[in-house]
C-alpha cells in the first residue's frame, strides 16, 4: 500500500523570463511583462510530496519533520527573497520559467529522499497557475 505525504512552504522571489540570445523585441513578444528587464517577483507556493510504503516500525511514509527541514535548507534557504537570475547559480545559464524552477528543486531534494520513495514538485507561481514535477 503506497501512501503520498506532502509538506506546503513559501518563498518570494524575483526573476525575468527572457533569452540573452534573443532581441529585446522577440523576449517581449514570447515572455510579455515578464521581460522586464528590472525584473518581477511572485510568492511561490511549494508543495513537496514523498510516495512509498509505509515503513512498519514508525508508521511513517517518511517523517514530515525530515521534509520540512529538506525543504528549508535546499528550497527556501537557497531561493526566499532572492533574484532567481542573479542570485541563484542553477540559473545562470537557465531561463528561470515556473517549469524549470520545478525541475531545480526536484533535483536539490532527490538527493536527500529514499530511492525506494517517488518525488513530486509542485509549485504555485500564483494562486491559478502551477506545474508538477514527477522526475
Amino acid at each position: 500500500m503506497k501512501v503520498k505525504v506532502s509538506r506546503r512552504a513559501h518563498f518570494n522571489a524575483a526573476h525575468r523570463l527572457y533569452r540573452p540570445d534573443w532581441s529585446f523585441e522577440k523576449n517581449d513578444a514570447v515572455f510579455g511583462k515578464c521581460n522586464n528587464p528590472k525584473f518581477h517577483g511572485h510568492n511561490y507556493e511549494l508543495v513537496v510530496s514523498a510516495t512509498g510504503e509505509i515503513d512498519p516500525e514508525t508508521g511513517f511514509v517518511i517523517d514530515v519533520k525530515v521534509l520540512k527541514d529538506l525543504i528549508k535548507s535546499e528550497v527556501e534557504n537557497a531561493f526566499d527573497h532572492k533574484n532567481l537570475n542573479e542570485e541563484v547559480p542553477e540559473f545562470a545559464k537557465l531561463n528561470p520559467t515556473a517549469e524549470n524552477i520545478a525541475v531545480v528543486i526536484w533535483n536539490k531534494l532527490r538527493p536527500h529522499i529514499a530511492a525506494d520513495k517517488e518525488l513530486e514538485v509542485v509549485l504555485y507561481e500564483t494562486p491559478r497557475n502551477f506545474v508538477t514535477y514527477c522526475g
